[in-house]
């Protein structure tokens, strides 16, 4: 498992030290060993943990240089993505931020296990944590994974980020609709996107986006707009 994950980050220009190999394997065990306690994946197999999960996520290092940044993870679920941005970019700061206070605890004894500094955990909605003064507006990134439909994604995420900062959102294969349904929804929450990177993940089939998206404006005071409203009516 060493040699896979150093091999398939380094088919993506990405160097692991044998401190971070070894970090991604603990992280692998305390994922399997929770997993059995709540629900954190459905991706139980080692190999796949380690190419659909993992790198995945280090995708986003091809692109973006976390050190000295900080940046949130909306929904971040297992970790994913913060997590390994965080084992790959140590000198980031990370705030992780989900709504089942579970996975929250799974995260910070993560972090203690792995002895990651710098990082603040969230309990909290994504509407909530948007509206509130210690997070709105804050961050230089915001990161977020299979979330939900881009349209509503935006509006859960964009309100964290800093007029300049980016909102990177990791998507899977089917994301030309997504885009034309959330221009209006980018564009009034202050954003633009900039650029779209396709990815394959290293020894699978498996092609993944990269949407980064550029904060050029404040978002307005009413988004995001309260619990349960995002999902079932879009701005279109």
């Amino acid at each position: 498992m060493k040699n896979l994950l150093k091999n398939a980050c380094k088919e993506l220009n990405l160097i692991l030290d044998d401190s971070q190999i070894d970090d991604f394997l603990k992280y692998k065990e305390l994922l399997l060993e929770w997993n059995e306690k709540i629900n954190l994946t459905a991706i139980t197999n080692d190999r796949e943990i380690i190419l659909k999960h993992f790198v995945d996520c280090l995708t986003v290092c091809k692109f973006v240089d976390f050190n000295n940044k900080s940046f949130i993870d909306v929904g971040t679920g297992a970790g994913f993505p913060a997590i390994p941005i965080k084992i790959f970019c140590k000198g980031s700061s990370p705030t992780l931020l989900d709504s089942l206070n579970k996975r929250i605890n799974f995260l910070k004894t993560v972090g203690k296990e792995l002895n990651l500094q710098n990082i603040t955990y969230v309990h909290s909605r994504a509407e909530d944590g948007g509206q509130d003064v210690n997070f709105r507006e804050k961050y230089d990134f915001c990161v977020s994974r299979a979330v939900a439909n881009l349209s509503v994604l935006a509006e859960f995420d964009l309100p964290f980020v800093k007029v300049g900062g980016y909102f990177i959102a990791l998507k899977g294969p089917l994301l030309d609709s997504e885009i034309i349904d959330a221009k209006k929804a980018i564009s009034t929450l202050g954003g633009e996107i900039e650029k779209i990177e396709t990815i394959k993940i290293p020894f699978t089939d498996i092609e993944h986006k990269l949407v980064f998206i550029k904060k050029l404006r404040q978002t307005p005071k009413q988004y995001p707009r309260k619990a349960g409203k995002i999902p079932k009516s879009p701005i279109k």
